[in-house]
């Protein structure tokens, strides 16, 4: 039996990074992961992106993953780069399986062993090793202590997130973006990107499949004082294949499936494939980067 959450919430989103630099920069390249992707429970009215100073050339595309892409050059000389993007989205969540229904998780296993079709070679792309996805045996022996035999997918995966959350403690000041999984668990902290690189390096160990979601949540300011503008936050969670129900979403970092405040820019592998800006610059010297982010709610 599926839980139903029938409540539809539309968000203007903004996401505005910029870029100051001790000298000036003659050219730079920028590809972006800033478009998000519609999918079942969302749909995209709206998106754009927009450069300071404005780009000389501009190409779109898709990722493999069949992600949204943007490669901006700028090639007129400057000090700072800014980079904005604006999105209308409509969330509508699906329905999720009750965790006691879902597959028993050794026989997700058997079945994607037993599967060629394309459909499912996309789903075991998501089992293996990847860049910032390593699994030793300490990982290997994490997972399986919420996986005994029997125990059916969707349960084993919340364990895991649930002791996830309560024992690793957010600290935005501990790990960077190359922090390896092995010094996420010795130090037991991180951030929303540690917490679902962990989440699904200790299922892909025992052979399932997760993938790396990035997105936007709406946060909620203290009780009596006002959301600040731009304090909202890029974010990271997990998905899990759960076999007939399709994927599931699971945020290890607040410990909850993913509902109506979460919003889907993109997914892979992990980090890597779906890093909001990377690029190239020449000259520039130092500099700093300021990301803000609203994620505002509308009426229907």
């Amino acid at each position: 039996m599926s839980q139903k959450r029938t409540r539809v919430r539309r968000f203007d989103v903004h996401h505005k990074t910029t870029y100051n630099y001790t000298q000036s920069v003659s050219l730079s390249q920028h590809f972006m992961h800033l478009t998000p992707r519609s999918t079942p429970g969302q749909l995209v009215e709206t998106s754009s992106i927009t450069t300071w100073p404005e780009a000389a050339t501009w190409r779109e595309a898709k990722d493999f993953f069949g992600n949204k892409t943007t490669l901006a050059s700028l090639d007129e000389e400057h000090l700072q780069t800014v980079i904005e993007m604006r999105s209308r989205v409509t969330v509508q969540p699906i329905a999720v399986p009750d965790p006691e229904n879902t597959p028993i998780w050794t026989d997700i296993i058997q079945q994607l062993s037993e599967m060629s079709s394309e459909d499912c070679l996309r789903i075991r792309q998501y089992c293996y090793r990847s860049p910032k996805i390593r699994f030793n045996r300490e990982v290997l022996a994490l997972a399986q202590s919420f996986f005994p035999p029997e125990t059916p997918i969707l349960v084993g995966a919340m364990k895991l997130m649930d002791h996830i959350h309560k024992s690793f403690t957010y600290d935005g000041e501990a790990t960077e973006v190359d922090t390896p999984i092995e010094d996420v668990l010795r130090l037991r902290r991180g951030v929303c990107q540690d917490f679902a690189h962990l989440q699904i390096a200790g299922l892909r160990s025992l052979g399932l499949p997760a993938r790396y979601v990035s997105g936007y949540l709406m946060t909620h300011p203290a009780e009596g004082e006002m959301k600040l503008q731009g304090a909202d936050a890029s974010h990271a969670w997990v998905s899990v294949w759960v076999g007939e129900y399709g994927w599931v979403d699971l945020d290890p970092t607040n410990n909850l499936i993913v509902d109506d405040e979460h919003i889907t820019l993109a997914w892979g592998r992990d980090y890597a494939d779906v890093s909001p800006i990377n690029g190239v610059t020449f000259g520039g010297g130092d500099h700093s980067v300021r990301v803000e982010v609203d994620v505002v709610p509308l009426e229907r």
